[in-house]
């Protein structure tokens, strides 16, 4: 089934099951491995002999090519086939999880989670891309609606599969896990998903900007992750050369990958000034927080998982009613309250240490920080989507995803340096719980200032 237009599905047919069966599976590899590599972390580490550094690579390659990337990947598939490219996305993400998974040392193991992240930069638009081309109008929502349900099933369970994996396996299996989903989306996509492209879509591909991207953001995460070390001051330069050399050629460029002139509205400025704040906090915390279950609180993978499953479950159950509010009330409030209310959940985590009571200690303040993510969510996507022209929906949800990336890897690279910790502390009780606090009140600073740039910036009604 080849078309460049919209195929004109509906649901509830066996083609429309087919197309959100194919977005699921594929959409749900990322999103697993996303939920479940923090868990696993701390056993990788010992197994691997590998530093904090490098744990912050295994985790923060996967983000530097996604977050540089996705944008590119977007594109490619409105030119050459969103099918096609998720496809092939798929195959290299399936790839990528096997060489993971069979990593012999933490080298190997951060390359291959930069090769996934490739992957995923090709996928991740491909799957709701495919969704909106192949739907019908009327339809297109219920599609996304589903998309989004069973995607937040995906990530749920997430935590307790990456547990179990871990204490009853081996953490090598949160990878090659993948290959099976890999195969089953493969094969449902080509068999049943129509392929669709734009046809208006430029011929002009906008590859030495995505270098650029990529050069700009690994060279500034490998400084802030090696500050102190040899190169990590010329590394941070370079980082930055290239990055004013791609905000550079952006504004030349006839076809860019990122349009400078969306930031010319102030709504769609600071709703990412805003995500880059939240979405720095929301890494750190859960990088911070499952690795202080862990080694300072004595719990296995599979309770630092589960411990944070409050979290999927405000998001699956409320995101939406977020998003209902949002719409009667406006955007400033819930972009407002939910930033302050996710902080005061930080907060009440303070308290985990080696005598942690979950029910005490770990679950309200994971439940109101939930509750502060869920209100915010829907009416953040809102307001970045209407403060863009409708041709450039796309790509202004595109920069929102590439820009809450890129500020969870900025925060995991930064704050262990800034909170003294280094080497193999991560493995040391004391030396972690020392540190703990301090980075934890960081990422509430993080949400209060996000609050505030919503207070003072996102209009009060969205417009039409």
């Amino acid at each position: 089934m080849t078309s460049s237009q919209p195929a004109g599905l509906r649901m509830g047919t066996a083609g429309g099951r087919a197309v959100i069966a194919a977005a699921v599976l594929g959409s749900g590899m990322t999103w697993l491995d996303g939920s479940v590599v923090n868990v696993a972390l701390r056993t990788i580490g010992e197994d691997l002999d590998a530093s904090l550094a490098q744990l912050q690579w295994i985790n923060n390659g996967y983000l530097v090519s996604l977050a540089a990337l996705i944008l590119l990947g977007g594109s490619l598939g409105d030119r050459l086939g969103r099918r096609k490219m998720f496809i092939v996305g798929t195959i290299w993400f399936a790839l990528a999880s096997v060489l993971c998974g069979l990593a012999p040392n933490a080298e190997t193991l951060i390359v291959a989670r930069i090769l996934q992240g490739v992957g995923g930069a090709l996928l991740t638009p491909g799957s709701l891309a495919m969704i909106q081309g192949a739907f019908v109008h009327d339809d297109r929502g219920k599609a996304i609606g589903a998309w989004s349900g069973l995607g937040g099933v995906a990530a749920a369970i997430g935590p307790f599969v990456g547990g179990v994996l871990v204490d009853h396996a081996s953490w090598r299996w949160i990878f090659l896990i993948n290959i099976p989903l890999a195969v089953a989306t493969v094969l449902i996509a080509w068999r049943s998903v129509p392929e669709t492209r734009d046809p208006h879509a430029a011929g002009h591909f906008d590859v030495l900007g995505a270098v650029l991207a990529a050069l700009a953001l690994g060279g500034v995460t490998y400084a802030l992750i090696e500050w102190g070390s040899d190169g990590a001051l010329w590394a941070g330069a370079a980082g930055v050369i290239a990055a004013v050399a791609f905000l550079l050629l952006e504004r030349r460029e006839e076809v860019p990958m990122m349009p400078l002139g969306l930031y010319r509205d102030r709504t769609f400025s600071a709703s990412n000034a805003m995500t880059f704040l939240v979405y720095a906090a929301l890494g750190a915390m859960s990088f911070f927080l499952v690795l202080q279950l862990q080694t300072v609180a004595d719990y296995n993978a599979l309770e630092a998982g589960l411990a944070t499953l409050p979290i999927t479950i405000c998001m699956l159950f409320l995101a939406a009613k977020g998003g209902e509010l949002g719409s009667r009330i406006g955007p400033r409030i819930p972009m407002t309250v939910g930033p302050l209310v996710m902080a005061v959940g930080i907060v009440l985590v303070l308290r985990v240490d080696a005598d942690v009571s979950y029910w005490v200690d770990v679950f309200p303040g994971i439940t109101v920080f939930g509750l502060g993510l869920a209100l915010m969510v829907a009416p953040l996507t809102a307001t970045v989507l209407a403060a863009a022209p409708d041709d450039k929906a796309g790509i202004a949800s595109g920069i929102n995803n590439a820009v809450a990336r890129a500020g969870s890897l900025m925060a995991v690279a930064a704050l262990p340096t800034a909170v003294g910790l280094s080497g193999d502390d991560y493995a040391d009780p004391r030396v972690f719980d020392a540190a703990y606090p301090t980075a934890m009140l960081a990422c509430a600073g993080l949400l209060a200032l996000g609050g505030v740039v919503s207070w003072l910036t996102i209009p009060k009604q969205l417009p039409g």
